[in-house]
């Protein structure tokens, strides 16, 4: 994935697959759209009463990436996601605040470029209706990779909504979706 903005429009007879992966894909288009072109200091500002910043989101939204691409792959993430503190539920929005923006905004595209490359490859293999591969309940019946989109949009459903009122905070930008005549995504037009 590039960190393009732009919302492709799904076939007017869609499949239930990629009319899932639209839905998907157009959130993170969004989310890119309200978190992107921010330097460091609107990245870490909190917007009380939450201590919730737009780099912890990004970084937070990274890691979700990493953890359900294991679902579709079988494989665990990398560094540095792979050395997150599971025993601290803060770890990921705490340490956002130490990583530049290039650092941040490079861990979301590569965990959405893992995640789109894991989802097409198992989906082609096998459709939604293949177990997840690392997901299972407490009886150990895993989940199928319809409802593991879900989940992931739905994660975006809900932060794409702090995005927006964070980022209106921040310097005024509002919307609901990218203007279409935005070529390239602000990720790739950042200062550290």
């Amino acid at each position: 994935m590039t960190d393009d903005t732009t919302i492709h429009e799904p076939a007017l007879d869609a499949g239930e697959a990629e009319m899932l992966l639209f839905a998907l894909d157009r959130s993170r288009a969004q989310f890119a759209w309200k978190t992107g072109g921010l330097d460091a200091s609107a990245l870490n500002r909190a917007h009380p009463p939450s201590s919730m910043t737009l780099g912890g989101l990004i970084k937070h939204l990274a890691m979700v990436e990493e953890r359900y691409t294991i679902d579709f792959s079988g494989k665990p993430p990398g560094p540095p996601l792979s050395a997150a503190d599971r025993d601290d539920p803060t770890w990921v929005w705490r340490t956002a605040a130490d990583d530049s923006p290039a650092v941040l905004y490079g861990l979301w595209r590569d965990a959405v470029a893992r995640s789109r490359a894991a989802m097409a490859e198992a989906l082609a293999a096998g459709g939604l209706d293949q177990p997840a591969k690392f997901t299972a309940d407490d009886q150990g019946n895993p989940p199928n990779l319809r409802r593991i989109i879900v989940d992931v949009h739905d994660e975006y459903a809900r932060h794409v909504g702090h995005a927006d009122l964070f980022r209106e905070a921040i310097d005024g930008l509002t919307g609901e979706d990218p203007p279409s005549d935005r070529p390239a995504a602000a990720l790739d037009r950042t200062e550290d």
